[in-house]
């Protein structure tokens, strides 16, 4: 019956001590609750999903976990329901020893984005131990002498519950003898005294056997009992007194062995070995308590035998008692409290709670990187930390709870100037001197595709010979991108408009490494130059592309034969030059006209003679290719001569080109006409035709000189000039107010004068010309003069 009311008690406490007790701001993320202690594994503790406001789905996205401050897991997050339940069982006195609360910190770490909240699990004690006491039984001498009043400290018993379901009260079994005193100590704890209501007579009873009894406060409550054994001694009856009912001292926790904390000091009104005191603790003291000191039973100077620290008991009350040496001995007691003085001694501890390993580089301002905690285990200003990181860095701390911090972006960030951060943290303490500590932590910034391919050049100018070779590589245009992993993997290609239309014929682009190659031979005559577009893109998401233009030159090879325009060959013959016999020194016969259909260098033409019948008679302008005589013809030079005339260009190698003249020289024109039909008799290379064309253009030649003659005759009468020189007789006329006058003997310099006389030539404006026949020649001459431009009213013959 009382099993099943304190199991339905327990139920009911539990039920309503389920609860949330504060659900703070999300700024803030604390969340706690409040559970029994020993509850079964799957026992719901609260709903995390509903606290945090958010549904199932999100907690299972964003990877709800918990991370415990001390390491054991007691809880677990249901992330399908998210249920927060128990997953071990939890003894709260072994958890937490006698401490007035006991919770369980954890914290709840959620991602995308990185979150934390903080939690609590406040474990309330249920009365599931019952008081106990150390000993079996509890042995008292005492004095019949002893006066009423006397009081005797007796073992303390111990509970590991906490709050009312710790010893409340002691009883004692009824008798007429003694009662029971029962004191309360700093920390709370009760201890019971037994008092002497009445004088003792030994005579009349030597011994009692009393019951002690201590009861907790639970429901329902809980006992244990331990028996009292009193002896009634004979004589000695004065007890020590201390001169100090409690003794209390102030001690640093750093005090090293051997430090004296108080002396304590008894007087017994006895004398002789009645008044001979010995000092020590009282067992009912827990040797927990007793064994970081000593005390020495003589002198009663307690001293420190074990190193003390604050951060594990910060106080000790320990009880003493002065024994004297009679027969009974008698005893007097007292109390010692010792106070330790937290000295700074424990340095800050850094614990990351989570860390993002990585972030990536287009993280906004304000991005969560990694949580941690930040603790001292001293008090006081001891205890307060403060903390700060690597300065330069793109991250900044901030403070999100007591002792929580966490660690933001603070600005972007850019892989491509750093990839790799290493975070130093260092806290410290506000003790003096202050205690630090450090921990670099390593967050790596991932790659997001923010930077296009670029070449080094905007543009490039290629220059490439023609007759290259159909497939090899030309140009390779390289493009970089800073980007990482396919970010910065690039693949080439032409981007096309109109005037690329060429590209598919001429050219191929290596996708992989951007090399071009010509799929066909350039020829410099029919294409010079032409412009492509390369493109460079990366394979990111959404990709990045750039381009280059590339100004493409073909070079000029030598490799066209210079071309003879004029003279022109006709049906495989050559040409024939008629060159009268009265040519003189530097007659020009003809001109050689090619073209080269390469360029510069290459088409640059120079002309010389390399076959003559007489070499002494014709020369070649070497760059002009005009041929000319280089001396007077004399009567046994053939009338028929012959030349062969190489054209070369100024290539590397040369080329050339050959042109055959046959020259015809003519005394007279009926001369001319015999020997040209001797000629293209004798060659057996002309035709019929050929033979009709030459007679007909000698013909009209001769007439054409004739007119031209006569005209000068009939015009000039006394405006001609007759002079005679060296046996010849020369004409010649000059413009008005000129004292030039164009003689016909110019070229072998005859001495001649001419009058001008006053009528007009009917000559063009644009050139003179100067018809004259000498008395002895049957020849006529026909001259151009260089142009010439004075008024028609100058001219006078």
């Amino acid at each position: 019956m009382a099993n099943s009311q304190q199991n339905n008690a327990l139920e009911f406490r539990a039920m309503v001590l389920i609860f949330i007790l504060h659900a703070s701001h999300p700024g803030l993320g604390l969340i706690r609750y409040s559970i029994p202690e020993e509850m079964e594994y799957g026992y719901s503790v609260g709903n995390i999903a509903e606290n945090l406001r958010l549904t199932v789905r999100q907690l299972s996205a964003r990877k709800c976990r918990l991370v415990f401050a001390e390491g054991r897991q007691y809880l677990e997050v249901n992330v399908d329901t998210g249920v927060l339940f128990v997953s071990s069982r939890i003894d709260r006195e072994q958890l937490c020893a006698q401490s007035p609360s006991c919770t369980i910190a954890f914290q709840i770490i959620l991602e995308n984005p990185l979150e934390m909240y903080r939690g609590e699990v406040e474990i309330v004690d249920i009365n599931d131990n019952s008081p106990s006491f150390p000993e079996n039984a509890i042995l008292l001498q005492m004095a019949e002498s002893i006066a009423p009043g006397s009081r005797f400290p007796l073992e303390r018993a111990l509970d590991p519950d906490v709050g009312t379901n710790a010893v409340t009260k002691y009883t004692i079994s009824r008798n007429d003898q003694f009662g029971l005193n029962v004191n309360v100590r700093e920390d709370g704890t009760k201890i019971a005294e037994l008092l002497l209501e009445k004088s003792l007579d030994r005579e009349q009873e030597a011994s009692f056997q009393l019951a002690l009894m201590a009861i907790d406060g639970g429901t329902p409550s809980r006992s244990g009992t331990i028996q009292i054994n009193i002896s009634v001694l004979d004589n000695n009856d004065n007890a020590p007194v201390f001169e100090n009912e409690v003794y209390t001292a102030n001690l640093e926790e750093n005090a090293p062995v051997g430090t004296l904390v108080v002396k304590i000091k008894a007087n017994d009104l006895d004398q002789g070995t009645n008044a001979e005191l010995k000092y020590s603790f009282v067992n009912l003291v827990p040797e927990s308590v007793r064994e970081p000191f000593s005390l020495d039973p003589e002198s009663g100077e307690i001293k420190v035998q074990e190193q003390l620290d604050f951060e594990e008991t910060n106080s000790y009350e320990l009880d003493v008692q002065a024994e004297d040496n009679g027969a009974p001995a008698i005893t007097g007691h007292s109390k010692v409290l010792i106070r330790l003085i937290d000295v700074n001694d424990n340095v800050p501890e850094i614990k990351v709670t989570s860390l993002s390993g990585q972030v990536s580089e287009d993280a906004a301002p304000g991005t969560v990187v990694a949580l941690m905690d930040i603790t001292d285990r001293d008090s006081g200003e001891n205890g307060e930390v403060h903390c700060h990181i690597t300065l330069g860095v793109p991250f900044k701390i901030q403070s999100s709870l007591d002792n929580h911090y966490k660690i933001t972006t603070s600005r972007a960030l850019d892989r491509e100037i750093t990839s790799l951060y290493n975070i130093y943290i260092i806290a410290w303490d506000s003790g003096s001197p202050p205690l630090s500590t450090n921990k670099t932590i390593q967050i790596s910034v991932s790659d997001v595709n923010d930077n296009a391919p670029q070449f080094s050049q905007s543009s490039y100018t290629l220059y490439v010979m023609e007759n290259n070779a159909p497939g090899a590589s030309i140009f390779t245009p390289t493009a970089f991108d800073p980007d990482l992993d396919q970010n910065s993997y690039i693949s080439y290609s032409f981007r096309g408009n109109m005037q690329d239309s060429l590209v598919p014929a001429f050219l191929r682009i290596d996708s992989m490494n951007g090399t071009i190659y010509a799929l066909r031979s350039f020829d410099y005559e029919k294409l010079k130059t032409f412009q492509i577009h390369v493109q460079a893109r990366d394979a990111g998401v959404p990709p990045l592309s750039s381009s280059a233009a590339v100004n493409v030159i073909i070079l000029d090879q030598n490799d066209n034969t210079p071309v003879i325009v004029s003279p022109l060959e006709q049906n495989g013959s050559p040409t024939v030059q008629i060159v009268p016999q009265s040519a003189g020194q530097g007659y020009l016969v003809t001109k050689i006209m090619a073209t080269d259909a390469d360029s510069g260098q290459n088409a640059r033409l120079s002309f010389r003679i390399l076959q003559a019948s007489e070499h002494t008679l014709f020369s070649v302008g070497r760059n002009s290719g005009e041929i000319r005589t280089t001396r007077s013809i004399l009567d046994h030079d053939d009338t028929s001569q012959s030349l062969v005339i190489l054209v070369s260009d100024n290539g590397q190698p040369s080329l050339s080109s050959t042109a055959t003249i046959r020259l015809s020289i003519l005394g007279n024109v009926s001369e001319k006409i015999s020997e040209v039909m001797d000629l293209h008799n004798d060659s057996g290379h002309s035709s019929d035709i050929n033979l009709y064309l030459i007679l007909t253009f000698g013909s009209t030649s001769v007439l054409f000189l004739l007119t031209i003659v006569l005209l000068v005759v009939l015009k000039c009468k006394h405006d001609v000039g007759i002079v005679e020189a060296d046996g010849r007789t020369v004409c010649c006329c000059k413009p008005r107010n000129s004292k030039e006058a164009y003689p016909r003997g110019a070229a072998q310099r005859d001495p001649l004068n001419c009058i001008a006389a006053s009528q007009t030539l009917p000559f063009p404006e644009s050139y003179h010309y100067s018809a004259c026949q000498s008395r002895e020649s049957p020849q006529s001459e026909f001259l151009f003069l260089k142009p010439y431009n004075p008024p028609a009213s100058q001219w006078r013959c």
